[in-house]
């Protein structure tokens, strides 16, 4: 269309060449033009042209090669089945025969584990190669573009695109067989045969872990069986290690998910309605512009036997999604329903959502514990599935309580982000949310919040063994409070409205402005570790409420219930890239969501140094919009006049609730001189009541630190207040048992310069000052003499004491007689470096 704007000729041609002859139509085609510059950016083949010898002036080809003996057609393919560990790109001038010239430039990159061509092509090739063809044409325009050049010898590998030669050897390692499976994917197709028929392998990936449960399925000339479980086909290499395979295709063309192997044939024929009868027409005539060599579109036309390349397979991807854009088909489709008419059966499912929960395949590390299986997914979740991060790399998460690891997460890179944020751009931009109404997305959020109270005691067992959470603080709090979140914002959805304004300036023409609030678009949320599900709902609830797209990180020690959330989220029938979560690194996955130009408002919480710095990405690269809940250091002032038991009770929850490990938790707390000795005497005896002990037994009254660095840091706390000249009252040691377990801690006879009095423990630290009796002011400009102003309290039965102090207090929250005390319905929050802007 932007050619024939331009007229400019357009030329389309199924192949340059047949059996290693140029094709002649095609080079009179070209020679027509009078090119002076020829530029193939995305072809993995190039065409047999003279070079104009000229400085400013030739021919170039783009070519995934990134060392000489890796020229030829399928040198991606051949990079991963050897099991390169770097693959790249390299710009050749064009020569006068069959093959590449000398080299322009290259490019290279890292090459993961489980990396597909798909994926080097889409988050290395294709961008890289852009930026590349850029400098290559500018070098050549500027007469500064080298000429390297390169040996003869290998210089195709076109032998691996040949059926023939793709036959699975299977006395090999699994990492060799799964580099085999995934270089020939999708051609030519690494095959092996199976009851008698050759049977194709398509979407491998190595598999960690136990031997999953499964139904034996025997293979020509492997000593053991491969295994049909719920996620696909595991194979086993002849080292014992696994991998597995997630699609298969027969003889005749038909693709089925691995998994459906014994039962594939099960699935009933769909009835169309009028509508969808028309929409299969309106497909048929797209194959149909593809297919021009066909004279009918038959129900078993299949696509690719037909003369389709994967090329047209993104063509007819876009076509449809032109024309259906609630009709989000991947490339992975078309392969598993080659003919027209099972390819319209898994168009109508699909739009009728009706294999939604079918395609969602779950990895599961399970543990026995809390007297149940808990199930937790540990990959990425991007799109509407779990896969692992882009470079293959896991880290350990850890369980405080022991020191245990409890599973291996995937852990998400800069390229992981990228394809997150396309997938939210995406859902936000063009699908099935971008159409839902108000109220259908305060359903799906309704659903959610059932589905995780359907899961409310596995999802507390996972913030406990994950976090150290006091199992019943959990099921209250962190699950119970996200619940609440859910529920409360479902009911703000179709309510988020603006005004009608009458405008007096107007007359005499009355007129009339309304103004309309519209969601921001993509979301970034990052949380912190000590209340990993309730920061997230928290900040999601309001962000997908208003019709917002997210991509989450949670913290890097606790992901687990955020992937556990994912999935539930998934069941509820969420649309595929409206919620993506990626754990991983806060200053590599964190930094990049903050510079990203598709991401349109990060919610932060976390520290305050961090959030500056977060804030000054945000500026510097597109002027997005942010909130920031950072650190504090909570002022609780409690007046002789108070209800002294209700003011120990309170002002211990203050402290050591979660194990101190509370944004909002009272940093310091400045006790009336009159009933100081008898407060503190008061604490000490009641903290030697409290049970420390595994978070998982009911009676456990304070459970481990949240992981090893941060009960380090708070022991050297505990030091340097007692080098100060803090008293120590009690506590400031580690419990001597396994874990990372801190005693409860009491210091007085803290003075306003000392370091207890100014920086946050975030543990169970309580640091008390006394203050003269009747000291209103005083107290109150010690109070506010810090840079935080999150929270703070207050303690007294005198209500003019209580309102003064409270309106002069610099907090965005002030506690009169209580503590702790949040609810979904109140927006919550700070000032000065406590940051800005309000969660719920």
């Amino acid at each position: 269309m932007a050619a024939e704007k331009d007229g400019t000729p357009v030329f389309k041609f199924p192949r340059w060449r047949v059996k290693g002859k140029p094709i002649r139509e095609v080079v009179e085609a070209y020679k027509s033009v009078g090119a002076d510059l020829n530029v193939l950016p995305f072809c993995t083949q190039f065409i047999p042209m003279d070079v104009i010898d000229s400085p400013k002036h030739g021919s170039i080809i783009y070519h995934p090669s990134i060392l000489p003996r890796h020229r030829g057609a399928s040198a991606i393919n051949w990079t991963l089945i050897q099991g390169d560990k770097k693959a790249g790109f390299t710009i050749f001038w064009a020569d006068d025969g069959l093959d590449t010239g000398p080299i322009l430039l290259q490019r290279e990159c890292d090459v993961g584990r489980n990396n597909t061509v798909d994926d080097l092509y889409n988050h290395f090739l294709f961008p890289e190669g852009i930026k590349a063809m850029v400098e290559a044409v500018q070098l050549i325009a500027d007469g500064k573009a080298p000429r390297i050049p390169q040996p003869e010898e290998g210089a195709t590998y076109e032998g691996i695109q040949k059926k023939e030669n793709a036959e699975i050897s299977w006395d090999k390692p699994a990492e060799a067989l799964h580099n085999w499976i995934r270089g020939h994917d999708k051609v030519p197709g690494a095959w092996t045969v199976i009851d008698g028929q050759m049977v194709t392998f398509y979407g491998s990936s190595l598999l960690d872990g136990p031997v999953p449960p499964g139904q034996p399925l025997a293979i020509k000339s492997t000593t053991k069986p491969g295994l049909i479980t719920k996620n696909g086909l595991v194979l086993f290499g002849n080292d014992g290690k696994m991998l597995l395979v997630r699609n298969l295709q027969f003889e005749d063309g038909k693709m089925i998910p691995a998994s459906k192997y014994f039962s594939s044939d099960e699935m009933s024929v769909i009835e169309l309605t009028e509508e969808e009868k028309k929409m299969a027409e309106d497909i048929k005539s797209i194959w149909k512009g593809i297919l021009s060599n066909v004279a009918v579109i038959e129900d078993s036309t299949d696509f690719f036997k037909s003369g389709a390349s994967s090329m047209h397979v993104v063509r007819m991807i876009e076509e449809i999604k032109q024309k259906y854009g609630g009709l989000q088909l991947q490339n992975e489709d078309v392969y598993m329903a080659t003919k027209f008419a099972d390819f319209i059966q898994m168009a109508v499912r699909k739009l009728r959502g009706k294999d939604e929960e079918e395609e969602l395949v779950i990895d599961y590390v399970s543990k026995n514990v809390n007297n149940m299986t808990v199930k937790m997914p540990y990959q990425c979740f991007i799109n509407g599935q779990f896969m692992d991060a882009e470079e293959g790399k896991t880290y350990d998460t850890i369980n405080p309580t022991d020191g245990s690891i409890i599973a291996k997460v995937s852990y998400a890179s800069v390229a992981d982000v990228d394809k997150a944020v396309a997938a939210a751009k995406d859902a936000f931009e063009n699908g099935e949310w971008a159409r839902m109404n108000a109220r259908e997305r305060g359903r799906l959020m309704y659903r959610l919040a059932d589905l995780m109270e359907e899961h409310q005691e596995e999802l507390a067992t996972i913030e406990a063994i994950d976090s150290g959470a006091v199992y019943t603080l959990a099921l209250k709090t962190h699950v119970g409070m996200s619940v609440q979140t859910f529920r409360y914002f479902a009911g703000w959805c179709d309510k988020i409205q603006g005004s009608t304004i009458p405008i007096s300036q107007a007359r005499p023409n009355h007129n009339l402005t309304f103004t309309k609030k519209e969601p921001i678009g993509v979301c970034a949320i990052v949380i912190p570790w000590n209340y990993p599900l309730m920061m997230l709902a928290w900040k999601s609830a309001a962000c997908l409420a208003a019709g917002n797209t997210l991509v989450l990180k949670p913290a890097q020690v606790t992901p687990l219930t955020a992937l556990k959330f994912a999935e539930l989220s998934a069941k509820a029938g969420f649309p595929k890239g409206v919620i993506n979560i990626l754990p991983g690194s806060g200053g590599l996955v964190g930094q990049h969501m903050s510079e990203h130009p598709d991401i349109r408002k990060l919610g932060f919480t976390g520290s305050t140094l961090i959030g500056k710095q977060i804030m000054k990405s945000c500026a510097v690269s597109n002027l997005k919009k942010v909130s920031l809940e950072l650190g504090g250091k909570s002022p609780l002032i409690i007046f002789e006049d108070c209800e002294l038991d209700k003011a120990v009770r309170m002002g211990m929850g203050a402290v050591y609730f979660n194990k101190g490990e509370n944004c909002i938790a009272a940093g310091r707390l400045f006790v009336e001189e009159s009933i100081h000795d008898e407060f503190v005497r008061r604490v000490v005896e009641e903290i030697k009541k409290m049970k420390i002990g595994d978070p998982l037994d009911r009676a456990t009254d304070h459970g481990p630190q949240n992981h090893k660095a941060h009960l380090e840091k708070l022991l050297e706390y505990c030091e340097m207040g007692v080098k100060e000249g803090a008293t120590l009252v009690y506590g400031g040691r580690q419990v001597c048992r396994p874990g990372f377990f801190m005693e409860p801690t009491v210091f007085t006879d803290v003075e306003d310069h000392m370091y207890l009095a100014k920086e946050e423990s975030f543990g169970p630290v309580m640091v008390i000052s006394k203050f003269k009796n009747g000291d209103v002011d005083g107290v109150l400009k010690r109070a506010n003499n810090t840079e935080y102003g999150l929270a703070s309290g207050v303690f007294t039965r005198d209500l003019s004491k209580a309102l003064y102090v409270s309106e002069n207090l610099e907090a965005g929250t002030v506690f009169i007689n209580t503590y702790n005390k949040t609810d979904v319905a109140a927006p919550f929050g700070g000032f000065k470096q406590s940051g800005f802007g309000k969660d719920l």
